[in-house]
């Protein structure tokens, strides 16, 4: 995730954008295979690297993805 115009020159670690990136590895069968565990690795430019884990599974017409990793709050919110 890149956002420059509002100074965020790129996520330490985007689960969004990896969670997608696992489902499309598995259904295009990139590795060949039905299931794959791979890991991520981002934020590095910014000096906050992170490593995602991610699983993907094709069950009949969808993808199962689950993903983790460990991490460092640096901020929290509400929504009001």
């Amino acid at each position: 995730m890149f956002a420059p115009v509002f100074g965020i020159p790129e996520d330490a670690a985007t689960g969004s954008g990896n969670g997608c990136l696992a489902a499309y590895l598995v259904k295009h069968r990139y590795f060949g295979a039905d299931s794959i565990e791979v890991q991520a690795a981002q934020g590095y430019e910014i000096n906050r690297p992170s490593t995602l884990y991610l699983k993907a599974q094709q069950r009949d017409e969808s993808i199962a993805v689950s993903e983790g990793g460990k991490v460092v709050n640096i901020a929290e919110g509400d929504f009001v």
